[in-house]
């Protein structure tokens, strides 16, 4: 196992210790050199020089699927491996716990006279829902009691590629054809692109929830059409379009009446498993106080989420799938130790180095010993129009926060690689990178001036892989002769260096740990503050060689 730190040998940090921090580049991970490797052909003169000086020793692959951010940072801070969004409403559907549980029963009482929505993105990406347990949900609410179902879909082509949608609907409409021939009444209600419509996050812009709830709550839209499979090949027929951003549609009947608006007494599932883009939503449907657009009507619905997507706001208050669990993360271990701590990111990833890293936990463990700082993110643009976003701000915070000498911890989350990536902008992302890469280094340059220790690690891939390939590795054309752009997450293996002129003489990476994943960070991190980490947390991925 080689020579952990001990903290009887390496006591916790002084008074005044010197900064350590930890930054997370998002979407930021290693693959072969080529054009649509946007990190590669980004000038990125520091992290090179990490991958020279230190090595990428260890790929830390993310979990489940493509992973995403979230049960990233989950694992960062925690530093174990918790069953997450879709292993966990996998387990429930594959166990039938999750109709066993109050959420459903509570929704399942407006089954009898009224109407069950689902509401989410139909995709089978594996980053916030996926279109086989709507299946199995839609089978298990029927076979339940629930007569009259109506689906409101929100298209992907982000974590799949653009156009998919057409396939995903008509794979519903047909699921939804069989109930009909069952005597259920089951229709989709209405539609729109997941960026456009209703999947905003963070509060960065209340006008896309604001158009979602006009369309699946009001029934009322721009576009109407006969079925979901019309509407989106319609849709896409505009020029430039795509499916982030179809606009909002209603189905209606031969009267041209909208076949499922939300009423008084209908049951409501948000069916999305990860939080982020479903929280603001959840408030519109929950809260009795509400001021961020008018309504018009606020129904009196009985509504779930998949899951419940806030912890400490209890928001939602019913919830199909019971959360993990997540207690004694790194982060709370080490303020209860003195250990004094910043962290900071844009709006879009602020939740990331605070929320998701605590164990999905708001506020502060002590608030006379952390702050959190979040620079807000530009709204009412696609990011590849401003790429180097706030990366820069980012920096400088992390900067000042180091050279202070207020803090010991200093966590950060660039977000660069992965929301510019997912606009599928080369040459944006391009740009991204670099100032990223930007950012990295006044981090650094503060280090070197303090004396301290930095991790610099990502929590997926994104830009390291910008299009489609096939199995020999080779890049996919369409039939308009252009090359695919992938816009999801990729699977590739992100780097972690480790140094710093506060770095002790002989700590090396491990040999012993070939499958080092995220969730060894955390244990890393607290050898680095002098601290060995919990039994059950995820081994180290340093020792100290005599």
């Amino acid at each position: 196992m080689g020579t952990a730190w001990k903290l009887a040998d390496h006591p916790k940090l002084p008074e005044r210790s010197s900064p350590s921090p930890v930054v997370v580049l998002d979407g930021w991970a290693e693959a072969s050199p080529d054009k649509y490797n946007c990190i590669h052909v980004a000038d990125t003169p520091t992290m090179d020089s990490l991958r020279n000086a230190h090595g990428t020793a260890v790929g830390l692959p993310t979990d489940d699927d493509m992973g995403n951010s979230e049960v990233g940072h989950n694992a960062l801070g925690a530093g174990r491996i918790y069953a997450q969004g879709a292993k966990l409403v996998d387990l429930a559907l594959a166990s039938g716990k999750i109709y066993e549980d109050e959420g459903f029963n509570y929704i399942k009482e407006s089954f009898a006279n009224n109407t069950l929505h689902l509401i989410g993105l139909l995709s089978d990406g594996g980053v916030h829902s996926r279109l086989d347990q709507l299946q199995l949900l839609l089978k298990g609410a029927s076979e339940r009691g629930a007569k009259r179902i109506r689906v409101h879909v929100l298209t992907d082509g982000r974590d799949v590629v653009d156009g998919s949608s057409v396939g995903f609907a008509e794979t519903l409409e047909k699921d939804l054809a069989e109930l009909c021939g069952k005597g259920i009444d089951a229709q989709v209600a209405s539609g729109g692109g997941r960026m456009y419509v209703t999947m905003d996050r963070y509060e960065n812009d209340w006008e896309v929830v604001k158009r979602g709830w006009d369309a699946q709550v009001l029934g009322e839209a721009p576009h109407k059409f006969k079925s979901v499979v019309e509407g989106i090949k319609k849709l896409r027929e505009a020029p430039n379009a795509n499916d982030q951003y179809l606009p909002p549609f209603v189905i209606v009947d031969e009267n041209g009446k909208p076949v499922g608006p939300i009423m008084d007494g209908d049951a409501v599932v948000t069916f999305n498993f990860r939080a982020d883009r479903m929280t603001m939503l959840a408030q519109a449907l929950e809260y009795e106080k509400f001021d961020k657009f008018d309504r018009v009507r606020f129904p009196k619905i009985r509504y779930a989420g998949m899951l419940q997507y806030d912890g400490e706001l209890k928001l939602p208050s019913h919830y199909l799938v019971s959360p993990p669990l997540i207690e004694r993360t790194s982060g709370e271990y080490l303020v209860n130790n003195g250990i004094r701590t910043f962290a900071c990111s844009e709006t879009v990833k602020f939740g990331h180095v605070t929320f998701f890293w605590n164990g999905n936990r708001s506020g502060y463990f002590n608030s006379e010993l952390e702050e959190y700082v979040e620079i807000p993110s530009d709204s009412g643009i696609t990011f590849n129009v401003q790429p180097k976003m706030k990366a820069l701000e980012i920096g400088e915070k992390a900067r000042d926060a180091i050279l202070s000498r207020k803090f010991d911890q200093i966590r950060v989350n660039i977000p660069n690689g992965d929301m510019v990536g997912h606009t599928g902008d080369i040459e944006a992302t391009i740009v991204a990178c670099k100032a990223a890469d930007e950012a990295v280094k006044m981090i650094l340059d503060a280090i070197e001036q303090v004396g301290g220790i930095y991790v610099v690690t990502a929590d997926h891939g994104n830009a390291e892989d910008m299009v489609k390939r096939n199995k020999k590795g080779e890049p996919l054309v369409g039939k308009d002769g252009k090359v695919q752009i992938q816009t999801s997450h990729t699977l590739q293996p992100v780097p972690v260096a480790v140094g710093g002129p506060g770095l002790r003489g002989g700590v090396k990476f491990r040999k012993d740990v070939p499958n080092g994943g995220l969730a060894n960070v955390a244990a890393t991190v607290m050898n680095l503050h002098g601290f060995v980490a919990p039994d059950d947390y995820e081994t180290t991925l340093i020792e100290v060689v005599d």
